[in-house]
């Protein structure tokens, strides 16, 4: 026979209305309460009518993951948000959210499309991942107060926040290692200007060459967009200067996988003639020849502080400060990288 509510709430000492709040993470239920609850409702095996709860309060227990995947564009995919969208989806199934796979495009033509779009399917919140933070779209989402919560994309509001890989912090980590190894002339295929990851490894980069006391011609700045193929093309046009790079930092390991492409169609040998370092590590960096050096992410962790972040607005109603004033949401979370030091790098000959 199935356990209801009634029967979780006699076991742990409490009423119906209080079970129901502790086992919907309602902010007003002491933590001690709520962790006896959980711990009863575990004990007996109690499963909610989830359609039920859903149509009482009138939401779907249901995050939506606005992602555009730029595959219409470029015709690529991107390793590692893939790899973040499987480690979303554990971490939200593990807190008992359903996750949904919304596909609005880039260019959202109206700045009411995503408030539309979490309306109709009575989202209980938002994630967003590879979106251009800018889009008014994005604008008219945070201002509606529907939790969300950016994934490397900066987004803030009274609802809303984000978690983001420490981007300078690895960004050094790479040119550290480069630097270390003797390079000097070390150059950089950045990722999209319009992303908050392109645009804060490139200022990363700067800041680390500058530390290390180390100039950065303007041809030493070659753009890219996170893709193979705009690493494969910046690689050349690197390799073509005058005064080559002997070492190159790629914002993304797609583009640092194509720029050994590049040098090796040259007649160039990585890393005797040119050392490479990417970043993200994503699968085929362990897999290519030889293994690319790179700036890892733990994706399984940023998931988890995503949902964590979302969970955390979900459950606290509150829309403005303690005294009436504008507030925002939980401060970002930060995850930093570690240098993975595979066969792409050595000292320069």
């Amino acid at each position: 026979m199935a356990v209801d509510i009634r029967e979780v709430a006699r076991r742990s000492g409490v009423s119906p209305a209080t079970a129901s709040r502790a086992l919907n993470a309602h902010p007003n239920v002491a933590d001690a309460t709520r962790a006896r609850v959980l711990a009863t409702a575990r004990e007996l095996g109690y499963q909610p009518n989830q359609q039920a709860r859903a149509l009482v309060r009138q939401r779907s227990d249901t995050v939506g993951l606005i992602w555009d995947t730029g595959y219409v564009r470029t015709h690529g995919r991107q390793s590692f948000l893939q790899d973040l969208l499987v480690a979303l989806k554990m971490a939200l199934a593990e807190t008992g959210y359903h996750l949904m796979l919304l596909s609005p495009s880039s260019t959202a033509a109206s700045p009411s499309d995503f408030v539309s779009i979490a309306a109709q399917h009575s989202l209980e919140g938002v994630a967003l991942m590879a979106v251009n933070a800018h889009l008014p779209a994005v604008d008219a989402l945070i201002a509606s107060r529907r939790p969300c919560v950016g994934l490397d994309l900066p987004v803030r509001g009274a609802r809303a926040s984000y978690v983001s890989a420490d981007n300078q912090q690895g960004t050094a980590l790479a040119v550290e290692h480069l630097a270390g190894l003797g390079h000097r002339r070390i150059a950089t295929i950045t990722g999209g200007a319009g992303m908050m990851p392109g645009v804060e490894r490139r200022e990363g980069f700067s800041a680390a060459m500058a530390a290390a006391g180390l100039d950065v011609p303007p041809e030493y700045v070659a753009e890219g967009d996170f893709f193979l193929e705009s690493g494969l093309a910046a690689m050349r046009r690197l390799l073509a200067l005058p005064s080559p790079p002997t070492a190159v930092f790629a914002a993304g390991d797609l583009m640092a996988i194509g720029a050994v492409r590049a040098a090796e169609e040259a007649g160039l040998s990585v890393p005797r003639d040119v050392s490479v370092v990417g970043f993200d590590d994503i699968e085929p960096a362990s897999l290519v020849h030889p293994g690319l050096t790179t700036v890892g992410q733990d994706y399984l962790a940023m998931g988890r502080a995503a949902v964590e972040l979302l969970v955390q607005i979900i459950a606290d109603p509150r829309v403005t400060g303690p005294r009436g004033g504008a507030r925002r949401g939980p401060a970002p979370r930060l995850l930093p990288g570690r240098l993975v030091v595979r066969g792409t790098t050595a000292p320069p000959a």
